[in-house]
This record gives structure tokens, C-alpha cells and sequence, in this order.
């Protein structure tokens, strides 16, 4: 008997750490061949690549956001450092290559400081990772509207235009090179590191976790400082490809990427899932983000959506930490 129940438990956790994501790249095949009966020529090699690229501005914003659900958090503040480093960045490269190191800098301490501010509070304040990161990205939006005066100017450089705007790869363009490198080496951390796994088991229970031997202060930190970064890398990379910066550049990006990651089976309690489900999971909200505008619905109708896809998924899981 014993033995048969240690057999369902390791079957169970088997399916608990493959299932979602095996499942997630099913339902990706299943939209694409929805979108390719309701758009013929949908599944063009042209149109691939224009919603990988696509994508991949909501996956690199998701990296930051699959790090804090996996340790049982969540991160609100993502759309509005997007926005803050699209402007910031524009305004600092102002058109001339020889300004792009300082932008990149600068972008870079933003998003840094943005995720320490998140996690001071979350840690030292003690106050909810929801709470928090939505205080903290008001007041982000508030400081990027003083900053610029409500018209940001600048425009990006043509070296960053170049990568993220054209193909500098055959037919692939730089972002999406971008994207798959980053892709690998958060895969790899979450799988195979030390850091990795303390992450994990930070979602898991922090209580045991602390116990343990982790360091369960250092990690939080640190996975809210690479979700301020993550974004305004996002948030950079869109202004190369725009050519330059807007008030509403993050707006898209409020719901999406915490979407992409709960599609991707990354539990919203913590400890379950991983970034290569994130992948597949903005790619789908991508796809359907695109299906809908092609039946006409408008942008107030794709969020609604969004919406409702978040809420069916996060009561799913839920119910399976009940059960």
C-alpha cells in the first residue's frame, strides 16, 4: 500500500511540475490553428515571425513577473516601468548613438530601483507584493508624468532601431535573438542553479525555506529587482521599436504579462511552474490579442478579455490547491 501511494506521489508531482506546461504548448498549437480557419495565410512564415517579435516584448517583461509568482508574489508595477524607461530612455538617447550607453544605464538603475523600492516594502514594511508594487507603480506613473511634462520628446537611436525594428538576422529580427538568449539563460537558472531552487522553495514555504538555511529576505529582493530591470529593458527595446517613447506604452503590458505567466502554469500561489511555459503562454496571449483585432474588437473589449482569462485561470488553480 505504502509503496502504491509513494508511486501516485511521485506520478502526481511529475504531473505537477510537466503538466501545465506540456498542456499550455497544446493549447498553443490549438489557437494557431483556430487563427489559421479564421485568417487564411495566418500560419505564414511572414506572420509567424511578426507575432514572435511581437511576443517578445511580453515575454521579456514576463521574465520578471514569472520570478515573483514563483515565489508566491506578484509584481503590478511592470506596465508603469515599461512606460517610465520608454521615455526616459528616449529623451536620454535623443536620436545619437553615442548616447545609448548612458540610456542603457540609466534605463537599468530605473528598473533596478523601481524592484528595490518593491521589495523594501514587501519585506521591511511587510506590506502585500499586490499592495505594494500597485502603490509603487501609481507613484511611477506620477514622476514619469512630472518628468516629461506629459509630452515625452526624443526619439531612439538608429543603432537600437536597426536591432529592434528590422531584420539584422535573414528574416529574424534582433529582439526576437534577444528573447531566445534570455529565454535560455533564465531557463537554465530556474532549472539547474542553487538560486534556482531556493526560489522554488521560497514559493513553496517561506516559513520552511528560512528554516532551511535560505535566505529568504535576499531572494525576494532579488527577484523584484529583476522584474523592475526586466521591464525596463521592455520598455527600451520599445522605443527602438517605435522610433520613440508614449504615455500609454506600457498600457498594453498591465494584464499581458501576468497573463502569459499564468497561462504558462506558473501557479499564482507559488512554487509551481517556470518560464518555459511563460514562453508559450506569450506567444498565445499574442496570437489572440492579434485574432481580435482582426474580428474588430477594440482595445477597451481585448482587455476585458485578458481579463477573463486571468480570473478563469487563477480560480483553476485555486481549486487544484484545494484539492
Amino acid at each position: 500500500m505504502a509503496e502504491k501511494t509513494l508511486k501516485r506521489g511521485r506520478a502526481g508531482n511529475l504531473m505537477a511540475i510537466g503538466g501545465p506546461q506540456a498542456v499550455v504548448y497544446i493549447g498553443l498549437a490549438a489557437i494557431l490553428i483556430i487563427a489559421q480557419i479564421i485568417s487564411p495565410g495566418y500560419l505564414k512564415m511572414d506572420h509567424i515571425l511578426t507575432m514572435l517579435r511581437l511576443a517578445a516584448f511580453v515575454g521579456i517583461a514576463s521574465i520578471g513577473q514569472t520570478f515573483a509568482v514563483l515565489t508566491g508574489g506578484i509584481d503590478l508595477s511592470i506596465a508603469y516601468v515599461i512606460t517610465f524607461a520608454n521615455i526616459v530612455g528616449s529623451q536620454v538617447m535623443y536620436g545619437e548613438n553615442q548616447n545609448l550607453p548612458a540610456a542603457v544605464l540609466t534605463v537599468l538603475a530605473v528598473g533596478a530601483g523601481v524592484g528595490l523600492v518593491n521589495s523594501m516594502g514587501i519585506k521591511f514594511l511587510k506590506i502585500p507584493p499586490f499592495i505594494m508594487t500597485l502603490g509603487v507603480g501609481t507613484i511611477v506613473q506620477g514622476i514619469y508624468m512630472i518628468y516629461s511634462g506629459g509630452a515625452p520628446k526624443g526619439n531612439t537611436a538608429p543603432l537600437l532601431r536597426e536591432m529592434c525594428g528590422n531584420n539584422i538576422f535573414g528574416r529574424v529580427s534582433g529582439i526576437l535573438v534577444l528573447w531566445f538568449i534570455l529565454s535560455v539563460v533564465v531557463i537554465t537558472v530556474l532549472k539547474f542553479t542553487p538560486y534556482g531552487r531556493k526560489i522554488y522553495a521560497v514559493g513553496i514555504n517561506q516559513k520552511a525555506a528560512r528554516f532551511s538555511g535560505i535566505n529568504v529576505s535576499g531572494i525576494i529582493f532579488s527577484v523584484y529587482i529583476i522584474s523592475g530591470i526586466t521591464a525596463a529593458i521592455t520598455g527600451f527595446l520599445l522605443v527602438g521599436f517605435t522610433g520613440t517613447s508614449y504615455l500609454d506604452t506600457g498600457t498594453k503590458y498591465a494584464t499581458t504579462n501576468l497573463a502569459a505567466v499564468v497561462i504558462g502554469g506558473t501557479a499564482i500561489t507559488g512554487g509551481r511552474g517556470g518560464y518555459g511555459g511563460t514562453i508559450a503562454g506569450a506567444i498565445i496571449m499574442t496570437v489572440i490579442d492579434d485574432l481580435l483585432v482582426i474580428i474588430n474588437i477594440s482595445q477597451a473589449g481585448r482587455q476585458v478579455v485578458q481579463g477573463i482569462i486571468i480570473l478563469l485561470l487563477v480560480f483553476s488553480y485555486s481549486q487544484q490547491k484545494k484539492n
